[in-house]
C-alpha cells in the first residue's frame, strides 16, 4: 500500500470526500448514488457527484467504467457499488 493511502486511511471520516461520476439516465448510477449516499451520510463523510456528460476530460477517461466511484480521488470502484468495501475504505 503506498504511503498516500495509508496517510489517506488514517484521516477522519469527515475529511474524506468520496466522488461519484456517472451520468443522467444511468440505473446503474442510480444504484450506485444511493449506496453512496447511505454510507456516507450515515458515516459523516462528505460525497459529491460529477455528470461526464458535462465534463470531456471525465467522459474520456471513465465512458466505459460509470458509474465510477473515488475516495479522495483514487479510484474505489466501478459498475457495481460495494457498500461494505466502501465503509472499509472510509475507515467504517
Amino acid at each position: 500500500m503506498s504511503l498516500l493511502r495509508r496517510a489517506s486511511r488514517k484521516r477522519p471520516v469527515a475529511e474524506r470526500v468520496v466522488t461519484l461520476i456517472g451520468r443522467s439516465g444511468c440505473h446503474l448510477c442510480d444504484d450506485a448514488r444511493q449506496v453512496v449516499s447511505e454510507v456516507c451520510d450515515e458515516l459523516g463523510a462528505r460525497w459529491e457527484e460529477r455528470d461526464i456528460d458535462q465534463d470531456a476530460e471525465l467522459r474520456r477517461r471513465y465512458w466505459e467504467q460509470i458509474p465510477v466511484v473515488l475516495v479522495d480521488g483514487e479510484q474505489h470502484d466501478f459498475w457495481r457499488v460495494d457498500e461494505r468495501r466502501l465503509r472499509r475504505a472510509l475507515g467504517a
